[in-house]
């Protein structure tokens, strides 16, 4: 396994799992052997119930980092400044050891679409979010960590792939990023690129974090579904981008068809053995397929739903 650095300050917290309401009880009855929990921001910044007391509980005893779906950061809307205070005023009160986002927007004019939809891959956003960033950065006085999401659509204004603006927003924003290797292999599908090349662009200092999750394959597109087992094509890409950085906290998410909370733990746990030079497990490869030790554009795998027609929107659409 590589030797594991701290990253912009961050320590290396191992392998984590996404902290979830249905395993709340079993996490502070049973104090499983979990490196470290990530909580969604907007599920507790303004609850004072059960679910807030439970995290507090939890962090009490494990590191949490947080991570939030609804900051909007490519958004024309003004940041909102009444969401970032209640993020800082969790992020404190937690002890939150860092704070995620994605590079997405998630709504305009005031109104929460509650979905990470893609931004046009140009300069003129490239600017627009770099300012905001640092802006967010300034605010939480803490570095802001982003995630690539996963997406179905791209646009005709897009003049630079998604790799090379994560790249460029890390550096001119100084912020970390969050490597979801899945999200990578989902979009690698939907647009025909290769995820190899994905992985190997991405500055490697920058990596504070991986995310690994299921998806579902349809055939000629893949869902970001986060309903079953990692697949053998993200594993493998996973184990290359690990190297690649050097070691990372990785954390494995899992939101719908949740299993008892084991069964979770035993899925990330698998992270672990596979970098120690384990096999694939034998339930994440493809019927009949092999995963070999190649580059995870290499791997295909059959479709399993029917798709939608691929579109390209405009920048007017």
């Amino acid at each position: 396994m590589p030797t594991e650095r701290a990253r912009l300050g961050h320590p290396h917290l191992g392998f984590g799992v996404g902290l979830r309401g249905v395993h709340f009880e079993h996490v502070l009855n049973h104090r499983p052997a979990v490196d470290w929990f990530e909580a969604i921001s907007e599920n507790f910044m303004d609850s004072r119930g059960w679910p807030r007391r439970a995290l507090d509980l939890i962090a009490e005893r494990y590191p949490v980092v947080l991570h939030g779906v609804s900051m909007s950061v490519g958004s024309s809307d003004p940041l909102d400044f009444d969401y970032l205070a209640k993020l800082k005023r969790l992020a404190r009160e937690t002890r939150a050891v860092w704070v995620s986002d994605h590079l997405c927007w998630t709504g305009v004019a005031g109104r929460n679409t509650h979905d990470l939809l893609p931004l046009p891959l140009n300069e003129e956003t490239l600017g627009h979010v770099v300012a905001r960033v640092r802006t967010i950065q300034e605010y939480l006085e803490r570095p802001l960590v982003l995630e690539n999401p996963s997406s179905y659509v791209s646009f005709a204004a897009d003049t630079m792939r998604e790799w090379e603006f994560l790249a460029a927003l890390a550096e001119e924003a100084d912020c970390g990023l969050l490597l979801d290797v899945n999200n990578v292999y989902v979009s690698s599908v939907n647009h025909g690129f290769d995820p190899l090349e994905y992985i190997e662009s991405i500055p490697p200092e920058r990596v504070v974090q991986f995310h690994l999750a299921g998806h579902t394959h349809c055939g000629t597109h893949v869902i970001d579904t986060h309903d079953r087992h990692v697949s053998g094509p993200v594993w493998e890409l996973y184990r290359l981008a690990y190297a690649r950085a050097g070691g990372a906290s990785t954390l494995l998410e899992w939101d719908s068809n949740i299993p008892e909370f084991p069964a979770l733990h035993a899925e990330v746990l698998k992270a672990r053995r596979y970098l120690e030079g384990a096999d694939v497990p034998a339930e994440t490869t493809d019927a009949g397929e092999a995963v070999a030790r190649l580059p995870a554009g290499a791997v295909r795998e059959p479709p399993t739903c029917a798709h939608p027609p691929r579109l390209i929107l405009s920048e007017h659409a």
